[in-house]
Formats: structure tokens, sequence, C-alpha cells
């Protein structure tokens, strides 16, 4: 036993380093708040670009522009659709050979890769979109989900905010790949949303967002139909976990049309929150995760609860990001502060965005 165990100390989240069970992903976090305190030497990025040019003939995603591919965009006023000029996955790839040894394995990979852009506006992004604008997104990323998920088991919908997370180009987008298989990420919330109803007999994303909807410690926005939290095991310092509260959802098509709306105003709300942590344009990846699809939609999938994540780098401020390196690479996730005074610190930001503040006030 330590001193300061014999002195008879009080754990505090905030201050004593402890792990945190994921059950999602089977796996634990350790988190070290008071590491916060330390000083910061290290990489220091540079802004978000915010003189986006509203339209730029450059631009391959802008309405009319030519992509790399020789084909030019139509004049598009609300979202658009079309296959990805570089795409991952392609449906006519050949067989590979299996291996022949246990280390040397393949399988075959096949799939589609979409491109889907929210508004015609470069200088346009979801929290500074209109409601029914964020609708007609959800009403598309429904609408792929459907087409592709009728020939594939996985229909991933993703977007990448931000050059810091690997966007390459500054217009509001996002990508849709679907596959032949499931993905690591989808097989490992399979197993364990299987593995939790059969224990407890309730959905296990269900269970954890009525449970945080009694505690509230973790929320940071919530409506009549959905909750979104920083989750209990979070590892990204302002991660959030988007869930519907009360109903059972399979997957993003199965959402009644009230539920769509709820969901573009409580999207609306987080990422106005995200972009006013740090008046910047807040970079994130993020993803739905919904029952499988293809050969699955015939199948038993009442395990699975509709949910997305998101996932932002910033931690300390604009230009401060978190790194996964050393020992989240060769040990476990780790974080800097706890999810509880990460959620306050997004509950308690104004819902009005700040651009828009500062157009009023100039």
């Amino acid at each position: 036993m330590t001193e300061r165990a014999a002195a008879g100390e009080k754990f505090q989240p905030s201050e004593h380093q402890h792990l945190r069970y994921n059950p999602l992903r089977d796996d634990w976090v350790l988190v070290s708040a008071h590491r916060m305190r330390r000083p910061w030497q290290g990489q220091v990025e540079k802004p978000p670009q915010e003189d986006i040019p509203r339209c730029d003939p450059g631009n391959p995603l802008c309405p009319g522009a030519k992509r790399a591919n020789g084909q030019v965009n139509p004049h598009y006023e609300s979202t658009f659709v079309f296959d990805n000029d570089f795409p991952a996955l392609q449906p006519d790839a050949p067989e590979p050979d299996a291996g022949d040894h246990p280390l040397f394995r393949a399988a075959s990979a096949r799939g589609v890769c979409k491109v889907m852009c929210f508004h015609p506006w470069s200088d346009m992004t979801l929290p500074l979109m209109s409601l029914a604008e964020i609708r007609s997104v959800i009403d598309k990323w429904s609408e792929i989900a459907v087409e592709l998920g009728a020939s594939y088991s996985w229909v991933q919908i993703f977007e990448n905010k931000g050059a810091m997370m690997g966007c390459s180009n500054p217009h509001p987008h996002c990508q849709v790949w679907a596959s032949n298989f499931l993905p690591n990420e989808a097989s490992l919330e399979d197993r364990t949303q299987q593995k939790h109803l059969c224990e407890r007999g309730v959905p296990m994303l269900l269970e954890y967002a009525q449970l945080e909807a009694e505690r509230k410690e973790r929320i940071v926005v919530e409506n009549s139909d959905w909750v979104v939290v920083v989750p209990y095991w979070a590892v990204w310092p302002f991660q959030t976990l988007l869930l519907p509260r009360r109903r059972h959802v399979r997957r993003l098509q199965d959402l009644q049309d009230g539920e769509r709306d709820s969901l573009a105003s409580v999207m609306k709300r987080l990422l106005t929150k995200y972009d006013n942590l740090f008046q910047i344009s807040f970079p994130y990846s993020m993803g739905w995760h919904g029952a499988p699809t293809g050969s699955y939609l015939d199948a038993d999938c009442s395990h699975w609860q509709l949910h997305a994540h998101y996932y932002p780098p910033l931690l300390r401020s604009a230009t401060v990001r978190k790194f996964m390196v050393g020992y989240e690479m060769l040990a476990q996730a780790q974080r800097d502060l706890t999810p509880e005074q990460a959620a306050e610190r997004l509950r308690n930001l104004p819902e009005e965005h700040y651009q828009l503040k500062r157009r009023e006030t100039s």
C-alpha cells in the first residue's frame, strides 16, 4: 500500500489516474487527468483556414467544376453524390490467393466508394447550415444506406473535417464506403453488443443512453429523441457519442420523420459547441455505425443500436492536439482529462455559433 493510500486519501477521478472499461470495444483506457497541468513545448498546429472562397472553379467538389477524371459536376443546389474518383474499394476486383500458411492469409475485398457533398458552398459547414439543409443530408445518408446496403454487408458513412484529420478538400462533404465484408470495428461492435444482449436482455447502447440520461454527468446536448455524451470510456479529449435516447433503432434508414428532424437539431447544436470551444472550424472524424446490411438484412440484428462516433483531435487549444503515440500505440489508450470535465466544458458553451455572433456585433 502506498503512503497516500495509507493516509486515507480519497480517490478523485480528476486527480488520480485510473482505468475505465469500454464495453463496446472490450478494452480499457487509462485516464490521467493530472497530466493537463504539464507545460507544452511540443507540436503546434496551424489554425484552420477561415478565408475559404465560396465557389472556386479549381475546387473539384464545387458545382460546375471539372474533377480529376474529366467529369463536370452539375450545378447542384443541395446535396450531390458521385462515385469516388480514387476509390479504395472496387466492385470487380479479382479474388486473391487464399495463402499457403496461417500467417499469410488474404481474403476478397470488393465494394463501392462514393463522395457526398453537403452543400454547394465551400465556406459552409454543417453547424452553419440550416436545419432544413442538415435534414437533407440525413435523408441522403439514409437513401445511400438503403441503396448500397441492398448488396453490401457494411456501409460506412464518415466525415473527415479539417486538414488536421486528413481532409484533402475544403468543401463540406463526407464519404461512403460499402464493402462485402465487416470491417474490424464493425465486427468488434457486433460481438460485444451481441454478448451484452445475451447477458442482460437489452441492447447495450439503449441501456447506456438511458443510464447517461439519468446521471447527466457526461451529457453535452439532448432532446426528446437523442442524447450526445462524452462516453465514460472516451479516448479522444472531446470525443462524443450520439445515441437514440428512448427507442431501439437498428439502422439509419429506420429513423422516423420526427427523429430525423430532431437529429438535425441535435447535430447542429453539438457541432456549434465544437466550433465555439476554441472558436475555429473544429476538426474531427465522425461516422455512423448501425446493424450490418446485405446478407445480414434477414438476420437477427436486435443487439445493434444505431449510433454515431465523433473523434476530434484537439486537446488544449486550437493549435495543440492529442497525439496517439508511444504508450497509446504500444500499450493502450490514454487520455489527459476526464470525460466528465470534457462534457462540462462542451455543455457550458453557447449554442449560437461564434461566427454569427461576430457578424451581429460588427
